[in-house]
């Protein structure tokens, strides 16, 4: 049975491979996206069962009335995916007080709002899926990307919130962690001015590792975009979908490294409670 999506961030990367692999096959597609020229060419190809809009997910404003429009004229939406998404490549005293508020307007705060604009529509309706674009950077680090890791941390903590709350209307929430691909995603990150301070750290061995070619992306954006529609297909709703190796490695790594050093304090965080909750 075909299905409805709506996909923010449709211009390129994940967002422009789904909608096309979903026209491909059958399903309707609301697609949004600043720049809705782009898609010209395929809505000629598939006609009405590509809905476009412009959307900026930083107009929050914008974002309900966008939301609204898809559902009321396409009558049921399955899936929402937030897949906008903008990262600036830069130490952390190298980024301009705009380029963070940017991060965190549209990867954060943009998603926040696409979610809180469906989520009456998906509970009216009684089903839907919600599937947030994160990456391996949701649960992990790297130099240079502080400020998309704190908008990503944040939107894996909300949306780990939101599913259990939502669960009970029949909605289901997955975050997806894909791992470095070439999606040109890395061709439009934002940059700042160089501080010497931070070349000679790990923030510049990370910019000469990528700058070298050393920093490979491993994974392949067509599979990338088929594991996606094969795990709604499946029907499975993990809170979360690792999808690459790197994203595999690197996420346990930080993983087991954060519960060693969890246990490392367990003594003393066990120290601090009342007396009459003590553990014995």
């Amino acid at each position: 049975m075909s299905k409805t999506w709506f996909i923010t961030g449709t211009s390129s990367g994940f967002g422009l491979l789904l909608t096309r692999r979903l026209l491909e096959r059958g399903d309707r597609v609301a697609a949004t996206l600043r720049r809705p020229e782009v898609l010209d060419g395929l809505r000629a190809e598939h006609g009405d069962r590509l809905w476009v809009r412009r959307l900026d997910v930083t107009d929050t404003t914008e974002v309900r009335a966008v939301v609204d429009a898809a559902f009321a004229e396409l009558g049921t939406v399955d899936v929402v995916v937030n897949n906008a998404g903008y990262a600036v490549f830069a130490a952390v005293e190298e980024a301009t007080d705009e380029q963070v508020r940017q991060v965190v307007d549209t990867n954060l705060i943009g998603s926040i709002s696409v979610i809180r604009a469906a989520l009456p529509h998906l509970r009216a309706q009684g089903h839907g899926r919600v599937l947030q674009i994160s990456t391996a950077g949701g649960q992990t680090t790297y130099p240079n990307f502080g400020y998309y890791h704190a908008s990503k941390w944040g939107i894996e903590g909300f949306c780990q919130t939101a599913a259990q709350e939502i669960a009970p209307f029949g909605i289901g929430l997955t975050i997806v962690e894909p791992g470095a691909s070439p999606t040109g995603f890395g061709a439009a990150l934002a940059t700042a001015p160089i501080m010497p301070e931070y070349d000679a750290g790990p923030a510049g061995d990370v910019r000469r590792a990528i700058a070298n070619g050393d920093f490979p992306l491993a994974n392949d954006p067509e599979k990338i975009a088929g594991a996606i529609v094969d795990l709604v297909d499946s029907g499975e709703v993990p809170l979360r979908l690792p999808l690459g190796p790197d994203t595999y490695q690197d996420v346990r790594a930080s993983l087991v490294a954060r519960l060693e050093e969890h246990d490392a304090h367990r003594e003393t965080a066990l120290s601090v409670a009342r007396d009459e909750f003590a553990t014995r």
